[in-house]
């Protein structure tokens, strides 16, 4: 009996996406060392690449980096499977939802800095919102709402901050 072997392709925007995502990972390995005040309050460093990643290359991309880096952090780090990874992954996949909404409003007043506060808050509701239902079943949970909010306001007026003069500095065309 002879084993098969099966030749995957790799194309250029894969080899994109994974570099995408490791500029990613490393960023989510940075926010872990980074000490926190309260659980779940981090600055959120990968989503500037997300960011970047979503204005030069489209949502789809951005989709896959966001989604390699919830899984790979998660190995990294420890906590795959664990509730840290489903709040992760509730947090992503709200602010993806938010941003490929988001990307359809008018783009002269809606940059990277408004689509980073609009993805940060929704990431956190997105957290808020699981915790509340699965970890901690009392209202009083949504009592921080007005920390976490303050926290998504801050980081991501920065991280937007940060994401438009990436952009900026090195233009490419944007996808259709």
């Amino acid at each position: 009996m002879t084993a098969s072997v099966t030749e995957l392709t790799v194309t250029a925007e894969d080899r994109r996406v994974a570099w995408l995502a490791a500029a990613a990972v490393g960023l989510s390995l940075v926010d872990a060392a980074i000490p926190s005040p309260l659980p779940g309050i981090k600055p959120g460093l990968a989503n500037i690449v997300t960011l970047v990643v979503l204005v030069r290359y489209g949502w789809a991309t951005a989709a896959w980096v966001t989604g390699l880096r919830v899984l790979a952090a998660s190995l990294l780090l420890g906590y795959f499977l664990a509730p840290g990874f489903f709040l992760s992954l509730t947090g992503s996949v709200l602010s993806l939802a938010v941003l490929g909404l988001a990307r359809h409003l008018p783009a002269r007043w809606f940059g990277p800095v408004s689509l980073s506060i609009l993805a940060a808050f929704a990431h956190i509701g997105g957290q808020l919102l699981l915790a509340r239902l699965w970890l901690i079943p009392h209202d009083g949970v949504f009592a921080l709402t007005p920390l976490f909010a303050t926290a998504a306001l801050v980081f991501g007026t920065l991280n937007g901050l940060i994401a438009a003069k990436l952009i900026a500095e090195n233009p490419v065309e944007s996808p259709a």
